[in-house]
């Protein structure tokens, strides 16, 4: 096989002596060809340096100096016969052979490169395909030898220094087509008037005599390298050819090899990176418009960093959520390491800029919908106000000039949310911080502790300056100079910056301006001179060395910077706009174009002004004496806002009124101004919280109502009353709770009638509700309501409302028609009613018995139907079909429900139709199956959530948990995490009652999944006052006594609370039936314990598989399985065994068809026992194997364990 392959690599290729190649190729003429052959020639040159590095005989030069010499060389090319040209390619050079020894060497890609370099048909470079190889090289199998030099140093230096020379000699010959004469450079002559070595060591120095300032050297040495630059060899090789030659030297150059390895990593970086490192820039360009050639890609130094980002990032497409945190000083390449992502080869961040964008149309689109007006009390978010504050949280995550530790405690919670989800959603969040500008206690390390707590996986690194290595990489990359050759200036580069990217770019680009580092187009290199560098004051302060350049700017570029800087990172074209309109300004658009020429500024993807990096944004603010800063800030808010009048400046509004008040001193010196200001200041207060941005909506509140008089109440009253609601709003919004009420306690006093008062005392009560203090919330509506013209009478009999149901049910009857609907309420008293109406229901529901709620309701109802609709009319009529629905009138109260729904459609409710969906799906939406009514309620919670309507929306939440348990919609390990999703999110919106409610249903579940061992937590239920039989929360800990306790096998407890259920005043209707089927199991169960006939028992029974039969008629999906369930184990206990597994296999149908997992295994499990009691172990075995199949499909570790232990007894 082998002979095979050697003979196929030689039918392949042919070798050529290496001085009929150097012939052969020296026929290229064209600039193209001409650069093909410099690399052909390079790569040949590699190939005979590491074929010497590594000769097993190091002394091989002083034996024979033909052995490294072009006789004694040969080049293996790819076979011309083989390729579709008959021109050579950059890329044929397959080897290296030495003639006299025999060794040979190949030289080759590596197989997942090789791909990358293909030729084309015309043998040359491909249409943007860099020219350039990574080069590998191995001895052929036959010449390894074991102990090889590796390059690392010579043994004898006599020997080093003639194999240096012979190299320099063949290297001269390779790359210009001459003979070199050794009389040219009589090396080793002992008849020589002057030792080669001092002649060498001479013109080394001269070169760098007078720094940067290069003399004519007049020597052998300078004339040999003169000459290859007259023959057109790049400077690069010319440098390499001298270097080699100075490495005579006793003491040795500067610049002089010390090994052959050395020549190789040079070669091999000529060849890995042409365009830089081989190929000299283009003739005439003049040394003053030299740039240093930066990889503004490239990112150095990070390899271990970079691997463990795309790792993370690999974990997370596989599904699940992950966070990584960047720290390190500003300019340490934070961003840089971000931007290395990349998804099906595209950057990460063109991603983000793409889903920034949807974000940016989205609310472009929006802007012209419905807002709320200012006078509202509903503090719900309208989708624009969804749009605006995923805008924000793009625009956060988004932004590679952002850390994270600049986000505000808002955006910090979206971010715990989004990776906290647990429902399906996976995210990859990257933060960025400053390390060195964090403390112990900043949000930035509770939102991680968060993250740790919600089981959420962290990866955080910290970035320090760049090592020596990398930073002499970079550097040696921006000079296009050998990385031995750049050492010597990044050492002294690393003393000062410390290895800080961004500040070794500025200190580099100081060096430049400062003539320290010039481009000397004789040498076509950079030059510098180490000790002048060392002796100079340079400031080790990268803002130091920004303000000094800045201070060189044109006054045009300095006005622009300061006022720049003075509005943050970034500017809007517009303001740009608006200042230029103002003769103060005028120069600050001439200087934008200077400024970003000389890349302080940029242009975004958004088409903003922007620093390049906010240490410019530092450097430029620190231009403006600090005295002067606040009137600065003034005078620009001031001319903004002078310029923008009648103008719709949009988002701009936050800047200029952020500007202008930083003079507030100065405002409240001018009367005149006051009023204006907090106008201004009100109207981009009221923009923010309309944006959701509720803490910046505080402060500019907080501005305008300080620029008021004293005597503000008087003079300016509706100005006062409305910007202090709003106040009291943006206080709530942040979470700032005993302000608000102190806020709003001001309105109370001074506002001067009750229509005023109204706004706050619904805030009032939507405040107290939140916190859990439902009784004044309820005693606040009450009294309104009184000083409205509606009577609340202290006490209603369930009788007066039994009398009032049916009277307006009729009265629907009667007035619902198209001439009713069009009628809207046009009294402000009766719709404020109605307003309250319908947030005492809410409060009633949970503190008061099920016939007040009623009572209300149909207040309600009756006062629309009397005077007309209003947007809270479809949530009445929605409430009352849930209260008065019952198996004997579906079909009537469908109809009120559908109607409801499709007066919310015309009123086009999209805040208030979150409330509608909940009781719609708490009442006629339980006719359909319990799993559609959870999947649209968890919809509900989203749509809750979206309008800022967080009570309904975890209300929702709430119900739609239940309806998932009681059905088996999810499985109890996927419920679980549902919940804690959803208490994770009561942290942020703090609804006590959800909390309360949410724990009691983690409870239960955990219960289910294995008793609470491993899943269970910390936390303590309260349910107020247990002894109010209209406690809804006791009504719901009393539902799931009853539901756990049955499931895990506790008769007694499970009798004890239906007992105390039943106690409970007018329990909802569709739960009782849920009540009254597993009560009715859990008495047979008790009966077939006590083998004793208990006839008031088996009428009980009775009456309970009656009522079943009714509500399978009307709601079969939910109920028909249980129906048959009760009635097998009746007809069990009864004796009557044919019937009883009629019913059992009927009941197991009809479960698994409505796919009620759970009661699936219950139903095999209770066919299982009575098989069992009929001595049929083998149809019990069966039914107990289909029990546990269920049960571990419905997550419970308990049930299984339970079947499985009857499993062992039959087996």
């Amino acid at each position: 096989m082998a002979a095979a392959d050697a003979a196929a690599a030689k039918d392949e290729n042919t070798q050529i002596a290496l001085r009929n190649w150097i012939k052969g190729d020296a026929t290229k003429k064209n600039s193209s060809a001409k650069k093909e052959s410099m690399i052909r020639k390079a790569t040949v040159a590699y190939g005979i340096v590491e074929l010497l590095v590594r000769c097993p005989d190091n002394n091989v030069a002083l034996d024979d100096d033909a052995k490294i010499g072009t006789d004694n060389f040969a080049v293996c090319v790819c076979n011309k016969k083989k390729k579709r040209s008959s021109s050579s390619s950059w890329t044929d050079v397959r080897g290296v052979t030495m003639i006299s020894s025999g060794l040979s060497l190949s030289i080759e890609e590596p197989s997942y490169l090789s791909c990358l370099f293909e030729d084309d048909d015309e043998g040359g470079e491909k249409d943007g395909q860099q020219m350039g190889r990574y080069l590998e090289v191995e001895l052929d199998a036959a010449n390894k030898i074991d102990g090889c030099d590796n390059g690392s140093a010579d043994n004898d230096e006599m020997s080093k220094h003639r194999c240096h020379y012979l190299l320099a000699k063949l290297f001269y010959e390779l790359f210009t087509h001459e003979e070199f004469l050794d009389d040219n450079y009589p090396i080793g002559d002992d008849d020589c008037d002057e030792p080669v070595h001092k002649k060498a060591k001479k013109a080394s120095l001269s070169e760098r005599e007078g720094g940067v300032d290069v003399s004519n050297y007049g020597s052998d040495l300078f004339s040999i390298s003169a000459r290859m630059q007259q023959l057109r060899v790049p400077a690069s090789i010319c440098r390499m050819v001298q270097n080699l030659l100075e490495s005579v030297s006793e003491s040795g150059a500067v610049d002089a090899y010390k090994t052959l390895g050395e020549v190789a990593k040079d070669l091999h970086l000529l060849l890995l990176d042409p365009d830089r490192f081989l190929f000299d820039h283009e003739e005439g360009e003049s040394p003053d418009s030299m740039q240093l050639l930066y990889r503004k890609e490239k990112l150095y130094g990070r390899d271990k960093e970079e691997t463990l980002i795309t790792d993370t990032f690999c974990r997370v497409t596989r599904g699940k959520s992950e966070a990584f945190f960047i720290g390190g000083f500003s300019g340490s390449g934070k961003s840089m390491l971000v931007d290395t992502l990349r998804v099906r080869d595209r950057p990460l961040s063109g991603v983000i800029s793409a889903v920034n964008q949807l974000c940016l149309k989205i609310k472009d689109r929006l802007t012209s919908q419905r807002k709320v007006e200012d006078g509202s009390t509903s503090d719900k978010m309208n989708a624009q106000s969804v749009s605006y504050t995923l805008l924000r949280f793009i625009r956060l995550v988004s932004s590679p000039k952002r850390p994270i530790m600049w986000a505000d405690d808002t955006a910090l919670d979206v971010i715990h949310t989004f990776l906290s989800d647990r429902m399906g959603s996976c995210m990859f969040f990257v933060g960025t911080y400053r390390d060195n500008e964090v403390q112990i206690g900043h949000a930035l390390f509770d939102l991680m502790e968060r993250l740790e707590i919600s089981n959420v996986p962290l990866n955080n690194v910290s970035l320090t300056g760049l090592d020596q290595e990398h930073l002499n990489e970079m550097i040696s990359d921006a000079l296009c100079l050998y990385p031995r050759i750049s050492k010597s200036l990044s050492d002294i580069v690393f003393q000062k910056t410390k290895g800080n990217p961004f500040f070794v770019l500025e200190f580099m680009q100081s060096l430049q301006s400062r003539g320290l580092l010039q481009y000397d187009s004789c040498q076509k290199r950079w030059v510098w001179n180490e000790d002048t560098i060392r002796a100079e004051e340079i400031t080790d302060n990268v803002l130091q060395l920004l303000s000094s350049k800045m201070n060189r700017l044109s006054k045009d570029m300095q006005s622009l910077l300061k006022v720049m800087a003075c509005f943050g990172t970034s500017t809007n074209k517009s303001v740009i706009g608006y200042l230029s309109e103002s003769p103060e300004y005028l120069g600050v658009r001439n200087g934008l174009e200077g400024a970003i020429s000389d890349g302080f500024v940029e242009v975004d993807t958004e088409g903003k002004f922007k620093f390049v990096h906010d240490k410019v944004r530092e450097a430029a603010y620190n231009l403006i004496p600090d005295t002067d800063k606040k009137q600065l800030h003034y005078n620009l808010g001031k001319t903004l806002y002078s310029v923008s009048q009648g103008k719709d400046v949009g988002d701009a509004i936050f800047l200029i009124a952020s500007q202008i008040n930083h003079g507030k001193e100065l405002i409240e010196k001018d009367d005149a101004l006051c009023i204006p200001v907090a106008k201004l200041n009100m109207k981009a207060g009221k923009m923010a919280l309309d944006g959701c941005d509720h803490k910046t909506a505080y402060f500019y509140f907080l501005a305008a109502l300080s620029l008021l008089p004293d005597d503000s109440w008087e003079s300016y009253y509706d100005l006062s009353l409305r910007l202090t609601f709003l106040m009291a709003r943006a206080a709530n919004s942040s979470c700032k709770y005993d302000e608000a009420e102190l806020t709003l306690q001001t309105i109370r006093k001074r506002a001067r009638c009750l229509q005023d008062k109204l706004p706050a005392y619904f805030l009032m009560v939507q405040i107290s509700i939140a916190q859990g203090h439902l009784k004044e919330a309820y005693t606040t509506c009450s009294s309104i309501l009184t000083q409205l013209g509606e009577t609340i009478p202290e006490a209603v009999t369930p009788e007066t409302v039994g009398s009032m149901i049916p009277e307006t049910l009729n009265m629907y009857t009667e007035v619902y028609d198209d001439d009713w609907l069009g009628k809207k309420i046009e009294d402000s008293t009766l719709f404020n009613a109605m307003k309250f109406y319908s947030i005492i229901v809410t409060t009633a529901y949970f503190i008061k018995p099920s016939h007040i709620v009623a009572y209300f309701i149909c207040q309600m109802v009756q006062l629309s139907l009397r005077h007309g609709v209003c947007q809270y009319t479809p949530q009445a009529l929605m409430i009352l079909s849930s209260i008065v629905i019952r198996f004997d009138n579906a079909e009537f109260i469908r109809r009120i429900a559908k109607n409801a729904m499709l007066l919310a459609e015309r009123f086009d409710l999209s805040d208030e139709m979150v409330d509608v969906h909940l009781h719609f799906h708490r009442g006629a939406g339980q006719l359909d199956s319990y799993q559609l009514c959870a999947t649209q309620l968890r919809k509900s919670f989203a749509s809750g959530l979206s309008s800022g309507n967080a009570n309904i929306a975890f209300f929702s939440a709430g119900q739609g948990v239940q309806y998932s348990m009681i059905s088996a919609e999810k499985d109890l390990t996927s419920l679980l995490q549902e919940i804690d999703y959803y208490r994770n999110l009561l942290e942020i919106y703090k609804s006590e009652l959800t909390k309360y409610c949410l724990l009691c249903y983690r409870e239960t579940v955990s219960t289910f999944i294995d008793k609470g061992k491993a899943t269970a937590i910390e936390a303590k239920l309260t349910f107020a006052d247990v002894s109010d039989p209209g406690n809804k929360l006791l009504e719901m800990f009393y539902f799931h006594q009853v539901f756990k306790n049955y499931w895990i096998g506790y008769a007694e407890r499970c009798d004890h609370y239906v007992q105390r259920y039943g106690e409970l005043s007018q329990p909802r209707h569709f739960e009782a039936y849920i009540i009254k089927f597993y009560h009715g199991l859990n008495t047979l169960d008790m009966m077939k314990k006590k083998k004793t006939k208990n006839y008031s028992k088996s009428a009980e029974v009775d009456g309970i598989i009656a009522s079943m039969r009714v509500a399978a008629s009307h709601a079969e999906s939910n109920f028909r399985n249980k129906l048959e369930l009760l009635e097998a184990e009746q007809r069990g206990l009864n004796n009557f065994h044919h019937d009883a597994m009629i019913f059992y296999k009927a009941a197991i149908e009809s479960a698994q068809k409505n796919k009620f997992i759970h009661e699936q295994g219950l139903a095999c499990e209770k066919a299982g026992f009575y098989c069992k009691s009929m001595n049929d172990n083998e149809k019990a075995l069966a039914y107990f194997n289909q029990a546990r199949e269920c049960y571990e499909k419905w997550g419970s570790t308990v049930k299984v364990e339970f079947v499985q232990r009857e499993l062992d007894k039959l087996m």
